[in-house]
């Protein structure tokens, strides 16, 4: 028997999520990650490995906490919000007895860790404006809701109103996810104090986007009391790294304020991005501008022209209502200067001839 057939029937089928690295390209611009396009410096010279880190390492929780303005009691660190997600379902959910919600367009990762462990997934496209159908989401029986707040990739940012006549609907029924990624860029939509208003709030944060540690793999949980208890009882033994942890506190104890900077000024190139891209009238729809990225519908489809020029964004035209839709990281002001400038050749060419 192949080893294949060994494998769970849901695995066997499943397509993975095609992340970025998965995908690849040719370029010497990448803008499809939606990374930070600098990085500090940091050494570890003088830290010792031979013992297995801290749980949660307790000068991260502190320092994440005291961030995010809620209890420590309330923090789980975590490899990635990818692990995040991927922890809540394990943790809430009955394989083959319980289901999901998703709003597409959205974050692929809920779907994708949903089905590896065999819990069904209800697709409830987001509404006309591209915000969550908040009325139609009542009418589903599920053991989560995900809501991706700024959503990924339309920019979209949710009605802490509207989320909470969700969470009073569904108490005693649904844990209400509310992914925050993105929320450095604009923070006043956060919907963490929601957590000490209601006891089936969840919110994901993450280190790998305006903190710029992508590669360190550190997201957080804000949630409960109980529920962080629950979910500590699945989460693997030692889920950071004490490299991570140590880079991770320095970052959120010594360095906010470049935090704080890089915001600003990827705010900044995107406003400005909008503004080129909207005066060059190659774009029917761009999207909310809310995260470090753009989502734009063109009136062509421009995704193989643009990586012909070394340009790697990310294209999301083969989802529903997205078609000759591309997502934009805002990169260094290099990077979106070249970006503009091949945009703008080809909006001044007859596409067919300027891809040849």
């Amino acid at each position: 028997m192949p080893t294949q057939q060994l494998a769970r029937a849901c695995v066997q089928v499943l397509t993975p999520y095609q992340s970025a690295r998965r995908i690849g390209g040719h370029g010497n611009i990448w803008l499809n990650a939606n990374e930070s396009p600098d990085s500090d410096d940091y050494s570890l010279a003088h830290l010792r490995l031979n013992r297995y880190p801290e749980f949660q390492p307790p000068e991260l929780i502190s320092a994440y906490a005291e961030y995010a303005g809620v209890e420590e009691e309330q923090v789980l660190a975590t490899r990635g919000a990818d692990e995040a997600i991927d922890l809540l379902i394990r943790t809430y959910c009955e394989p083959g007895q319980d289901q999901i919600v998703i709003n597409p367009p959205t974050y692929g990762m809920y779907a994708i860790s949903a089905q590896t462990f065999g819990v069904d997934v209800i697709k409830q496209p987001l509404d006309d404006d591209f915000n969550p159908d908040y009325q139609a989401l009542n009418q589903v029986n599920a053991k989560i809701i995900f809501i991706c707040s700024p959503n990924n990739p339309t920019g979209n940012l949710v009605s802490i109103a509207a989320l909470r006549t969700l969470a009073q609907a569904q108490q005693n029924k649904a844990i209400i996810a509310i992914d925050e990624a993105y929320i450095e860029f604009s923070p006043q939509a956060s919907a963490s104090a929601l957590i000490n208003e209601f006891d089936n709030i969840v919110i994901f944060r993450t280190l790998s986007k305006a903190f710029a540690l992508a590669g360190g793999r550190c997201g957080f949980i804000l949630a409960p009391n109980e529920i962080i208890r629950m979910l500590a009882k699945v989460i693997a033994p030692y889920p950071v790294p004490s490299l991570v942890a140590s880079v991770a506190t320095k970052v959120l104890t010594q360095e906010m304020s470049a935090m704080q900077q890089r915001v600003t000024e990827s705010n900044r190139l995107r406003t400005e991005f909008i503004k080129q891209i909207d005066s060059l009238k190659i774009a029917d729809t761009i999207f909310s501008a809310t995260g470090n990225f753009i989502l734009v519908q063109f009136k062509a489809d421009l995704f193989d022209c643009i990586a012909q020029r070394g340009i790697v964004l990310r294209n999301f035209a083969d989802k529903p209502r997205l078609e000759r839709a591309i997502r934009i990281t805002i990169g260094s002001p290099q990077e979106m200067e070249q970006t503009i400038a091949a945009i703008k050749e080809l909006s001044q060419t007859r596409i067919g001839e300027a891809c040849q």
